[in-house]
C-alpha cells in the first residue's frame, strides 16, 4: 500500500515536471542536433539558433558524444530514448558528421537510416568535412578533395577555406555570425553541388547541411 502511494506521488511529480518543461517550449518541433565536433559544429548551430531566435527548449545542440560517426548516431538514439521515456520525445533528430577518414561512416549512415521510429533520424553529412560547407559560403566548387602527401583531405579543404576566410579558426564561437551574410549563397551552392555529385555518382565533395538549415529556417512557420 505504502509503495503504491510512493509510486503514485513519483508519477505525479514526474508529470508536473514534464508539464513545466513543455510549458517552456514553443509550439513547433522539438529537435536534437548531435554533432561530431565539440566546438566548431555546435558553435555554428548554436549561432544559427540564436540568429533565428529559436527556443533552446525546442532545439538541443550537443557535441559531447565522441568523434566517430557511429558514436554520434548511438548517442542520438540514447537521447531519443531518454526523452521518449519521459514522455517528451524529440520530433526530429539530426546526426551531423563528416566522412573524412572515419572507418564507421557507412555503419553510421546505415544505423541512422534504420533507427526507429522511422522518419525521425537524419544523417547530416559533409564530405570530406564540415569545412566544405563553410567554403560554399564563398565559392562554388565540385573539385574532389583527396589526401595529398602528409595532408588529409580535410587539411586540403582547410587550406582552400583560408584563402577566402583567413580569419577562420576551428572552434570559433562567432563562426555563424561571421558567415550569416553569405548564407543564401552557401545554401544555393550546397544544393547545386549535391545535385551534381549525385549525377556523377560520387559524394566527394558534398554536404547536406543546407537541408538541416532550411528545415530550421522554416520550423516556426510549420506549426
Amino acid at each position: 500500500m505504502g509503495s503504491d502511494k510512493l509510486f503514485n506521488r513519483r508519477k505525479a511529480r514526474q508529470a508536473k515536471e514534464l508539464a513545466r518543461h513543455k510549458g517552456k517550449r514553443e509550439p513547433y518541433d522539438k529537435v536534437l542536433i548531435v554533432c561530431e565536433g565539440k566546438k566548431t559544429e555546435p558553435n555554428y548551430f548554436n549561432g544559427l539558433k540564436d540568429h533565428f531566435e529559436l527556443n533552446s527548449a525546442n532545439i538541443e545542440v550537443t557535441g559531447d558524444c565522441g568523434s566517430s560517426p557511429i558514436s554520434i548516431v548511438e548517442y542520438a538514439k540514447q537521447r531519443y530514448r531518454e526523452e521518449n521515456d519521459s514522455g517528451d520525445a524529440f520530433d526530429k533528430v539530426y546526426c551531423v558528421f563528416d566522412k573524412d577518414t572515419h572507418t564507421s561512416y557507412q555503419k553510421a549512415l546505415d544505423a541512422a537510416a534504420a533507427a526507429k521510429p522511422k522518419g525521425v533520424f537524419t544523417a547530416t553529412t559533409s564530405v570530406p568535412c564540415f569545412e566544405f560547407w563553410l567554403l560554399l559560403h564563398f565559392t562554388y566548387t565540385t573539385a574532389p578533395y583527396r589526401a595529398t602527401g602528409r595532408k588529409s583531405a580535410g587539411d586540403v579543404i582547410m587550406d582552400k577555406l583560408l584563402e577566402y576566410f583567413p580569419g577562420y579558426k576551428k572552434g570559433d564561437d562567432t563562426i555563424f555570425e561571421q558567415l550569416v551574410g553569405e548564407l543564401p549563397r552557401a545554401m544555393a551552392n550546397a544544393e547545386r553541388s549535391l545535385v551534381e555529385a549525385n549525377a556523377n555518382h560520387t559524394d566527394n565533395p558534398s554536404t547536406t547541411v543546407h537541408e538541416l538549415i532550411g528545415y530550421l529556417q522554416k520550423i516556426k512557420s510549420s506549426t
